[in-house]
């Protein structure tokens, strides 16, 4: 019987309080799945505090361990990436290091891609139960918004925690634009993908990194990525407004040919001026979303820098200073 090996992507951004916790869980879970072959890839998204030597301790420790680490913060999407990029599993499983992606899950996944005729399974909440309210609002809204105009399937409450076949990686690793976007592109892709619904879980450690700002911003940059209905809300409101304008002076000509000459108060002027303006600036600001997007993907920049690496081609090698390696 041929052994399958399984890889594990794990992004950290200060996770220095988690990580030991997790590994002693992946410890649990390889004694349950010996019959698989492991190995861990930690990606370092540049954290400032320990979580890079508590990396080299656990891959001291275990040579299944390996770890990327950025020379700076470049976010979730490019950890997420590299991660895929130098992962060598059959299957990829990709999940978070703060324990809300229940480690032991893994095992039925993994039964799941290997018994049917799956790509992919995906986990996702059953509820947002512990979140705030705002909060589960507008990712409800969101999830709505994104499905209706773009052509990527995105299940609300969807977590990034899936396993993968490498199938289904060599077709998202050929999607390699600087704006990422990981949840639409997995939908992208297509492929069959089993949906795991289960309970949410609460952090063992440390602080959210995801702030109510920062997922509004990313969920602005997962429209502007994967839907082009954005650009349509400029054209119809300037059709409105041209409409608007012609009814506007057929009333006063109207009027004046009525009842003579019509007396224009300044603040319903000012009032009309300042409303058509901020509809501009905000057409303006689509449009903008849209050009910077287009901007930083024609400058062709690296997704991400490593600094130093521990994988399973160059385990006992470390990239010095003077040799990064950008992607």
């Amino acid at each position: 019987m041929n052994q399958d090996k399984i890889s594990i992507i794990i992004p950290c951004y200060n996770e220095e309080e988690t990580l030991k916790l997790l590994y002693e869980e992946f410890k649990q879970l390889t004694n349950k799945m010996n019959q698989q072959v492991f190995e861990f890839l930690f990606v370092n998204d540049g954290s400032s505090d320990q979580t890079l030597d508590i990396l080299k301790q656990l891959h001291q420790t275990d040579p299944r361990v390996y770890y990327i680490s950025f020379s700076r913060n470049f976010g979730k999407e490019a950890a997420i990436y590299a991660g895929l990029k130098e992962s060598k599993g059959d299957y990829v499983a990709l999940m978070d290091a703060d324990l809300q992606d229940p480690p032991y899950l893994l095992q039925e996944m993994y039964n799941l891609i290997k018994n049917n005729d799956y790509d992919c399974i995906a986990t996702s909440r059953v509820s947002r139960e512990g979140e705030p309210r705002i909060r589960s609002y507008f990712a409800n809204k969101f999830y709505k918004i994104i499905n209706k105009i773009s052509d990527s399937n995105v299940v609300n409450g969807a977590r990034d925690y899936r396993l993968m076949n490498r199938k289904m990686i060599n077709a998202i690793l050929q999607l390699s634009e600087y704006n990422r976007f990981s949840k639409g592109i997995f939908g992208w892709v297509g492929f069959k993908i089993k949906w795991l619904p289960f309970e949410y879980v609460e952090r063992v450690a440390g602080q959210t990194k995801w702030s109510f700002w920062k997922l509004f911003l990313y969920a602005i940059d997962g429209i502007v990525t994967f839907s082009t209905a954005p650009l349509m809300i400029t054209s119809v409101f300037g059709l409105l407004f041209c409409f608007v304008a012609i009814l506007s002076g057929i009333f006063i000509i109207i009027r004046t040919l009525l009842f003579g000459d019509s007396v224009a108060g300044w603040p319903s002027i000012v009032t009309i001026i300042l409303f058509i303006s901020g509809i501009q600036l905000f057409c303006l600001g689509i449009l903008g979303q849209y050009l910077a997007k287009t901007y930083t993907e024609t400058k062709k920049r690296p997704i991400y820098i490593i600094d130093e690496i521990k994988n399973g081609s160059n385990s006992d090698d470390v990239i010095k200073e003077d040799e990064k390696i950008s992607i």
